[in-house]
């Protein structure tokens, strides 16, 4: 790394993407001084209506953030009662929800009411809305955006967080095509009232054979996220909002524990999108563009660290252009993808496993069952890792001795929490 150049104006990002990847980035980046603008293609911000888990790793960050009272507000606690079943509802064990040090900062969350909550954040002509980036020309020192609207901007870096269908991306590297995992997922929401005995702030998650089903708490509890993964050999749409058959869901389920064919029984409609893998790219970044969140490291969703992973990546970049010079962007763009990758990378993978043991596919499920039991150490140090401390360790560092592979298993944080 060159000596740090201390910048005598504020550095300028434009973020392309105002979803929860791109609205936490922004406030990661505003909180550092950096000055920020939010380019959304949509002509008002908004998210699907589906649930979303924000896990200690990221709670933290955005706890510092100052969004910490906003978020209790309209999240759900999860803890209480959160198990793993087989699909006759055998208890497994108990899902982790808390880190080593006993927090438990972990909520179930409608993705409007965070995506609402990160946009209250902000100033608000940091998000402008109704402009869909339509090409990128660099040079040495800035960079040009132009939107369909006609008009274009002038920025110092830009953060491609345009999504699994990111735009931006070719523009680093020729897009691979997604692999069609062999699964669909039905999702939906039920309101709470509707099954009067489930339990509260429970995570819960039956397993059978190619399928798994689970259910956790969002909006304070008022409502119930389900979603159903099944296979399927026809591929289906990789989209949040194709409407599903209700049906259809309930006969996959059929002869499992009452408490799943309840819920199935009392839901009026549900959604479906097809589960697509993605390997990891070659490289997320060229000159004074980069990639972050699911435009960099889609993951299949069996984890639940794909928003997760987007806010680690904002404040991971904050870290990083604190105080720098326009000159140094490129330089930075290039730290941050090799802190993030190797953490990002072993997320993408551990995710795709998962998904094998929730569906069961073991020659012996007792071996699935030991497994299971055996992730809670996984999730522990999963939830422990503290993104701005590793990279305020790693901008230390000004020999950059630290591997990828320390900077994924990076210290935690209790005193900054």
């Amino acid at each position: 790394m060159n000596e740090r150049t201390i910048s005598t104006r504020p550095l300028r990002a434009a973020i392309v993407g105002g979803g929860i990847g791109g609205l936490s980035a922004a406030n990661a980046l505003h909180r550092r001084g950096i000055e920020v603008t939010v380019f959304e293609q949509a002509n008002a911000l908004g998210e699907v209506g589906a649930g979303v888990f924000i896990y200690p790793n990221s709670l933290r960050q955005l706890e510092r953030m100052g969004l910490g009272e906003a978020l209790a507000a309209v999240g759900a606690k999860v803890g209480r009662g959160s198990e793993y079943y087989r699909m006759d509802g055998t208890v497994v064990g108990p899902i982790l929800t808390a880190d080593s040090s006993g927090w438990n900062g972990l909520y179930g969350m409608h993705r409007a009411d965070l995506l609402n909550a990160l946009a209250a954040a902000l100033p608000q002509s940091a998000i402008r809305t109704g402009y869909r980036c339509i090409g990128i020309e660099q040079s040495a020192a800035t960079v040009q955006l132009k939107f369909a609207n006609g008009e274009s901007a002038e920025t110092d870096l830009v953060i491609a967080a345009d999504g699994i269908h990111s735009g931006l991306q070719k523009y680093i590297v020729e897009p691979k095509p997604p692999e069609y995992s062999g699964s669909r997922a039905y999702r939906g929401l039920i309101a709470r009232d509707k099954l009067p005995n489930w339990r509260n702030e429970a995570h819960q998650v039956w397993m059978g054979d190619g399928k798994h089903f689970m259910v956790f708490p969002v909006r304070s509890g008022q409502l119930l996220n389900y979603v159903g993964f099944v296979p399927t050999k026809n591929e289906t749409i990789e989209s949040w909002s194709a409407v599903g058959d209700r049906d259809e869901l309930a006969a996959s389920f059929e002869g499992w524990d009452l408490r799943v064919t309840e819920l199935l029984g009392k839901i009026e409609s549900c959604f479906w999108w097809g589960l697509y893998d993605r390997r990891p790219l070659t490289t997320w970044t060229k000159g004074r563009l980069t990639l972050l969140g699911d435009a960099a490291h889609a993951m299949l969703p069996h984890l639940g660290q794909g928003a997760n992973q987007a806010i680690e990546d904002g404040v991971a970049l904050a870290v990083l252009l604190e105080g720098r010079s326009a000159s140094d962007v490129p330089d930075i763009l290039k730290q941050y993808e090799q802190f993030r990758r190797a953490r990002t990378d072993m997320i993408q993978a551990e995710a795709r496993q998962n998904g094998l043991r929730y569906d069961s596919k073991y020659a012996s499920l007792e071996q699935r069952d030991r497994e299971i039991a055996s992730s809670a150490a996984f999730r522990k140090s999963l939830y422990d890792y503290d993104v701005e401390k590793a990279a305020m360790t790693y901008l230390s560092d000004s020999r950059h001795l630290q591997t990828p592979a320390a900077a994924a298993s990076a210290p935690t944080s209790q005193s900054l929490r």
